[in-house]
């Protein structure tokens, strides 16, 4: 079992808490802060005390990125950042970390995950669909160069911006502003149409059990991720650009 503890402090309001590790950043020669996403606060960030016994090196193994941890911490609302009682592995992680294009994807998921959930409130179904894809990721044997596409255009599901499929015709043009697909193009210039549109509407099926059948070449594996990220843009501000999709387009070629 991975567990560590930490100093306890008098009158704590303790809680136990199940996390999906997002970010680890140094925050001063002692300490680090790890930003979890977790299943009763949303997004929280910790204090992690910092080291190079045996000890340090087992806390940094344990919150390596989309690691699934399990934590007992002091949670005093109002605060920003929150001290750690004892932590453990929730889930092992078999090759996530090992295999390279399982990391590479991680990275991905992580970098994503960090810019559009900010939130600090309870939302079972979006935890049990994070959590839930780090293990498929995980337990995966092959097939996953469409992983992160499936996760892109479902996470849209959860943060509540998913396209309306139902207004889909076929020769419509997809109004990626209004998210609905439309007979007319849009005053604007986003939207897509054609042959992109159609594969937007198709998307809308995708799921993590059937996506080794959606066949894309390396451009269109390529398009489709760039225009699902430009619609992630149009409709949250706080998503920039993102470093991992030009190592994923290498990859997935």
């Amino acid at each position: 079992m991975c567990t560590f503890g930490v100093e306890f402090i008098h009158f704590a309001m303790i809680e136990k808490l199940q996390g999906v590790v997002l970010r680890t950043i140094k925050y001063n020669d002692k300490n680090a802060i790890v930003r979890v996403y977790t299943d009763m606060h949303g997004v929280m960030a910790f204090l992690l005390p910092q080291g190079n016994g045996k000890v340090a090196r087992q806390r940094r193994a344990l919150f390596q990125p989309l690691s699934l941890v399990e934590i007992v911490a002091d949670i005093r609302h109002g605060r920003d950042l929150y001290s750690i009682k004892e932590a453990r592995c929730l889930q092992p992680l078999h090759s996530l970390h090992t295999d390279p294009v399982k990391n590479a994807v991680a990275l991905f998921v992580t970098e994503l995950l960090s810019a559009v959930i900010v939130e600090q409130e309870r939302n079972p179904a979006l935890f049990s669909f994070v959590a839930g894809s780090v293990v498929f990721l995980d337990r995966a044997n092959d097939g996953i160069a469409n992983f992160h596409i499936c996760f892109l255009y479902n996470l849209g599901v959860f943060i509540g911006i998913e396209p309306d499929r139902d207004t889909y015709r076929p020769g419509c043009v997809f109004d990626m502003e209004g998210g609905v697909f439309s007979s007319c193009r849009p005053v604007h210039g986003h939207y897509v149409e054609g042959v992109e549109a159609e594969a937007v509407y198709r998307l809308s099926r995708i799921t993590y059990a059937n996506m080794h059948l959606f066949r894309f070449n390396r451009g269109q594996r390529n398009r489709l991720l760039q225009l699902t990220l430009d619609y992630y843009r149009l409709h949250n501000s706080a998503l920039g650009e993102l470093h991992s999709p030009a190592v994923l387009a290498d990859l997935f070629s």
